[in-house]
């Protein structure tokens, strides 16, 4: 299978892997250039459910848990590492329940009706995520509630998070905030084909004009996200892109993709303890981003009124397995070497698609489907996800170039899928980085990179024994990076393994 990706270097291969004879060559065309990965590419998503905010991120300025207005401290130097570049609050399905005074001032007890009904304090709510992001360096995605909501309480919540004048930005300086935020993206709905109103497309176009005509900010505007298509139903978002006056009003469109190792939403699988034929079946339904991702921008091409610039919102992606037992909060699992394939799989389909793709934001944050972190009252451990996201990071703002290379096949059982991934890319600096992944869970395999013309590369590896290894908060080091080295221009790499190289100048 030929395929296309992003890529530039020399060679590898890894001491702890025995050296076989290079089974893939790999080229790099630096001339022509894909486009820059735009760092939020490798967005986060914070959504009020389960363990998530409370007790993972937020614990309160009381909490015997070290923390910083609230913030628990390891937590935040932990995502803090990241470089993230954009949070998207407060959903998802949460978002339109959501009404904002319950999170400013004097808070409001309320049902979490949109998940299993726990008991929501709204302690987390407007300040605590703006300082948040503004203490990370992160750019901000607002969700705008349009269920339970109205246009007025949209435009009343942002006038109270940008105004420098007016009751509303009084309001905001009474609740402890003088500056005004920005709000860089908003999203105007949240999976209106369901949990956000079961509407159809058109109803759905139209209202999403009212509340864009409305959802002004003072200063600058923010871009405006439309809530699209899940999976391969590219119908609805392209119905909706068929409304006459949309175009001018948003800058790009969302797509929702889960990777759920049976396919089947009441029997979605294990995180952990899984047989080979769920390894290979959850990163089968990974790759089909490449296909949902090619379809969405063709249709985009159809619409002759939407611009070059006009973007694609991967704004939820990610694993979604069962619950370990019915006691397990909502949504929370456990994440393995299979979850750090995927991610990367996916990174790197994004950077493929580097013109277009101008956000993704993985589910989720902390303690929730494919998370960076997992908590345990006072305890915390890093994802095998976390550390591809670390890896990757000298992705952001790079230029993503095409890789050509024929990858073997890795099979199992009715799945066949390319055994490896290549992306490359130049960094603003001029250094070329590569990352290389090996999705087969039994062989390893050796990709020749000589072609790609660098004499020297630094290079990490992440890697396990077993295709479920996970980080438990008994052993939270089993699966972390480790050196990598390229040896005569060739990469070995072990069985399910992600490697990232970057250029030595």
């Amino acid at each position: 299978m030929i395929r296309s990706a992003l890529l530039a270097a020399s060679m590898i291969a890894l001491s702890a892997c025995a050296t076989i004879e290079a089974q893939t060559r790999a080229t790099v065309d630096p001339s022509s250039p894909i486009g820059t990965i735009a760092p939020e590419v490798y967005g986060q998503f914070l959504e009020h459910l389960g363990a998530q905010p409370y007790g993972s991120i937020w614990v309160g300025e009381d909490s015997d848990i070290p923390n910083t207005d609230g913030i628990r401290d390891d937590v935040f130097a932990a995502l803090d590492k990241l470089d993230i570049p954009v949070i998207r609050w407060p959903g998802g399905c949460y978002s339109d329940r959501y009404y904002w005074r319950d999170g400013i001032g004097e808070r409001a007890l309320r049902t979490n009706a949109a998940w299993g009904g726990t008991l929501e304090p709204n302690t987390f709510g407007t300040h605590e995520f703006f300082n948040l992001a503004e203490r990370l360096g992160a750019k901000t995605y607002l969700n705008i509630n349009i269920g339970t909501g109205t246009p007025k309480d949209a435009a009343d919540w942002l006038e109270y998070i940008t105004a420098t004048r007016g009751d509303r930005a009084e309001e905001r300086r009474s609740n402890g905030r003088d500056e005004p935020w920005t709000v860089d993206y908003l999203a105007i709905g949240n999976e209106t084909w369901g949990c956000g109103g079961h509407i159809t497309p058109e109803y759905y176009a139209d209202t999403y004009a009212l509340y864009s005509s409305f959802a002004k900010t003072e200063g600058e505007q923010p871009k405006r996200i439309i809530s699209g298509s899940h999976d391969e139903n590219i119908e609805y978002s392209d119905a909706v892109l068929s409304h006459p006056y949309i175009a001018d009003l948003a800058e790009g469109i969302s797509v929702h993709v889960y990777s759920l190792p049976t396919g089947d939403w009441g029997a979605k699988g294990a995180a952990v303890g899984f047989p080979e034929a769920e390894w290979i079946s959850t990163l089968s339904r990974a790759l089909r981003m490449e296909g949902v991702i090619t379809d969405q921008i063709a249709m985009f091409e159809e619409h002759e009124d939407l611009g070059d610039d006009f973007g694609l919102y991967v704004d939820e992606w990610g694993t979604w397995y069962d619950p370990a037992t019915e006691d397990t909060p909502a949504l929370y699992q456990q994440n393995t070497m299979r979850d750090a394939v995927v991610a990367a799989l996916s990174l790197n389909i994004f950077h493929d698609h580097a013109d277009r793709v101008a956000m993704t934001n993985i589910a989720q944050m902390v303690n929730v489907l494919q998370a960076m972190i997992l908590t345990d009252g006072p305890d915390m451990v890093l994802t095998p996800t976390y550390h591809v996201f670390e890896m990757y990071k000298p992705f952001q703002g790079a230029t993503a170039l095409p890789v050509s290379y024929d990858a073997p096949d890795y099979s199992h059982g009715d799945y066949t899928i390319p055994a490896i991934s290549l992306s490359a890319a130049k960094t603003p600096d001029g250094k070329l980085v590569v990352a290389l992944i090996n999705s087969d869970a039994k062989a390893a395999h050796a990709v020749d990179i000589s072609a790609f013309g660098a004499s020297a590369f630094t290079g990490r590896i992440l890697t396990a024994d077993a295709m479920d290894a996970h980080n438990t908060f008994e052993a939270p080091e089993a699966v972390t990076p480790s050196p990598f080295e390229v040896e005569g221009g060739v990469a070995n790499l072990p069985p399910h393994s992600v490697v990232v190289l970057t250029e030595e100048q």
